[in-house]
């Protein structure tokens, strides 16, 4: 045992062990520590701080009511009857959008339709191509179809060895640096490489998901990347990433989902991140993995979506939006009650990209075109249009929250026959409502009408 220095005398009874020097310092601490205390309580109690506060916070958010966007829906179909040009989009799907720097939102479309419309209503001499993009000025109009020479595509196909049809449906979208810290602004594109092949894959058979980047303003196509070519040899449990792009922060993420729907079951939804002005980049993609973000694609694992009812969840379609603090999933109701399934709309709201998602709740049975009954048309391919906002919102990332307005988009066809689709053009063209989002109110009250507005 140490001897006790003749300087420093053992405490008596009662007296500190603590030298004064130490208990200057930690009293010190304990006052700064008071400080922050006060200064926290401060922050969160202003008003001004408070109402900050609830705009970011997250919240389960669902869909309280919802009108039809006529306006959007309309400029389709005056742009689609307009016969000013016989090389134009007269009708498509596909129904993503992104908001270009100068205002403009290009609209990207899967199979279209070039030709011209007789009275409004039927196509004459139909010609198709794959994929397309339609130019929207700021005010809200279509201007113009982007095509490649020829007409063709706007992202051209290829073909497999043995000759057989390879084609590209565009996903989702985002403006983005050239590369990390660069000044100049391109905007990428996620792909969808898809082959001809027999039933159940009437709509192609999953190959690859691919980044196209083109060029600002212009709008040319000036590469395209591959990012993940699915293993699997269960077409069925290949992930293609692109049914939706958002940006947050320093982070782009891209979902996606395997193609269970083509065997009449939910599809696995899948998500992915980049950091921003990487997209084309397939090193830098990570992939969820259900615990952390890995760079092996194989290794991702399904997010929650259907809770524990496993066989309801979404389709290969699905879409994401983001209100403040709160991630909003929208996807056809596969696997739903009532046999309804891919007629409705459902809903499900997480705090985060990855999860955990929770839902579904009701959001719609989107409404059908005059004409379409007895035709048996389907609406699928629900869209959210963050940057088409209908009030609060801004452009869908950094606001709102209840009750803002949020523009969805679906898809009408009538796949079982296609003659319909050409006597009656508004059975292959898409359709829009505005949803109004809050927590469950009360009986009885009523939602304020939106009041439709572009975001420049």
């Amino acid at each position: 045992m140490a001897h006790p220095d003749r300087n420093h005398p053992v405490p008596g009874p009662g007296a500190s062990a603590v030298p004064e020097g130490r208990r200057v310092r930690s009293a010190a601490l304990l006052t700064a520590f008071l400080v922050l205390v006060v200064v926290a309580v401060l922050v969160v109690v202003l008003p001004g701080e408070q109402a900050e506060d609830d705009r970011d916070a997250c919240r389960p958010l669902k869909v309280t009511g919802w009108e039809p966007e006529s306006r959007l829906t309309g400029e389709f179909a005056r742009y689609g009857d307009n016969n000013n040009s016989l090389d134009d989009w007269t009708g498509g799907d596909g129904n993503r959008s992104v908001a270009l720097p100068d205002g403009r939102t290009l609209w990207l479309a899967a199979d279209t339709f070039l030709d011209a419309v007789q009275n409004g209503r039927t196509r004459q001499d139909p010609r198709w191509v794959r994929n397309s993009a339609l130019v929207m000025s700021p005010d809200g109009t279509l201007e113009r179809t982007v095509l490649a020479d020829g007409p063709s595509g706007f992202f051209p196909g290829l073909a497999t060895p043995d000759g057989r049809e390879v084609w590209r449906w565009p996903g989702g979208g985002t403006v983005e640096p050239r590369e990390p810290g660069s000044g100049e602004e391109v905007l990428r594109v996620v792909l969808w490489q898809r082959e001809s092949a027999q039933a159940p894959w009437a709509f192609g058979m999953p190959r690859a998901s691919e980044v196209a980047t083109i060029s600002l303003p212009d709008l040319k196509l000036e590469s395209i990347e591959s990012i993940d070519v699915p293993v699997s040899q269960n077409p069925a449990e290949r992930v293609l990433y692109g049914t939706t792009v958002l940006t947050e922060g320093r982070w782009t993420y891209v979902f996606g989902a395997d193609e269970r729907t083509a065997l009449g079951q939910a599809s696995e939804a899948h998500v992915a991140r980049v950091p921003r002005g990487s997209l084309a980049d397939r090193d830098r993609w990570r992939y969820w993995d259900g615990r952390a973000w890995q760079r092996d694609a194989a290794r991702s694992d399904a997010l929650l979506v259907g809770g524990s009812d496993s066989g309801r969840g979404a389709t290969n379609t699905f879409s994401v939006a983001r209100r403040g603090g709160t991630w909003l999933l929208f996807t056809a109701d596969a696997g739903g009650p009532d046999g309804r399934g891919l007629t409705h709309v459902a809903s499900y709201w997480a705090c985060s990209p990855q999860g955990p998602w929770h839902g579904p709740s009701d959001a719609l049975t989107p409404p059908l075109p005059k004409g379409a009954e007895g035709r048996r048309a389907l609406a699928y391919n629900p869209q959210a249009h963050g940057d088409l906002d209908t009030g609060g919102g801004g452009d869908g990332t950094d606001g709102g929250g209840a009750d803002d307005g949020l523009v969805l988009g679906y898809d009408v066809n009538v796949p079982d026959q296609v003659s319909a689709v050409h006597e009656d053009v508004e059975l292959y063209r898409p359709r829009f409502v505005t949803l109004r989002l809050g927590e469950r109110r009360p009986a009885g009250r009523e939602l304020p009408r939106p009041r439709p507005r572009r975001r420049r």
